[in-house]
């Protein structure tokens, strides 16, 4: 950045980073929980007064969401499906809460048994089963966070609610997921 003819360099942490991406207003006394889901990991933090207050990383993020629906399909269908067979299904029909009506898609596979490539139906609610795990990781990390913050500013997040960032945070219904779990309005940032 010097090189680019930066006089100066700051560097903040990436939660930091997310909440003023986000539009949060972090210099204010009032807390805002950010939670921002990567590919990688999970980072869930609490900011006022342009500080962290709290911050807790776990390592679940968009790559344990595609392993889950991966490690389903082997299980239940006994097939083997790709990274981006998995990462297309999640976009398509992957969903963090149940949806009124069921979606469906076709994938292709190859059979483990037989070595063969196999077409076979794969439906919402499958996928939403496939989830359960790092879904309940993410929530518990919300959960630990809430709980593990001031009581002043976890009032404040329980008024303003949070937002969630990140390229997890497109799937379906998180947000929903996350409102219904903790009772705390949640946003997706655009």
């Amino acid at each position: 950045a010097l090189g680019a003819g930066a006089r100066e360099v700051y560097l903040i942490d990436e939660p930091m980073a997310a909440a003023i991406g986000a539009g949060l207003r972090v210099s204010e006394p009032t807390g805002s929980m950010v939670v921002d889901i990567g590919g990688g990991t999970t980072e869930v933090a609490v900011i006022s007064l342009n500080g962290v207050v709290y911050s807790s990383s776990v390592r679940i993020g968009g790559d344990r969401f595609d392993e889950a629906i991966i490690n389903y399909v082997r299980r239940n269908y006994g097939s083997l499906i790709g990274e981006a067979t998995a990462e297309k299904i999640k976009h398509e029909i992957g969903s963090a809460y149940p949806g009124d009506e069921v979606e469906e898609i076709e994938v292709r596979g190859r059979n483990l048994a037989e070595g063969v490539p196999r077409s076979f139906s794969l439906n919402s609610n499958e996928i939403l089963e496939a989830l359960q795990e790092p879904l309940s990781g993410i929530v518990s990390a919300v959960m630990v966070a809430l709980e593990q913050c001031p009581p002043e500013l976890a009032s404040d997040i329980s008024e303003n609610g949070m937002v969630l960032t990140g390229g997890g945070a497109l799937l379906k219904d998180l947000d929903r997921l996350l409102t219904e779990e903790t009772g705390i309005p949640v946003v997706v940032a655009e």
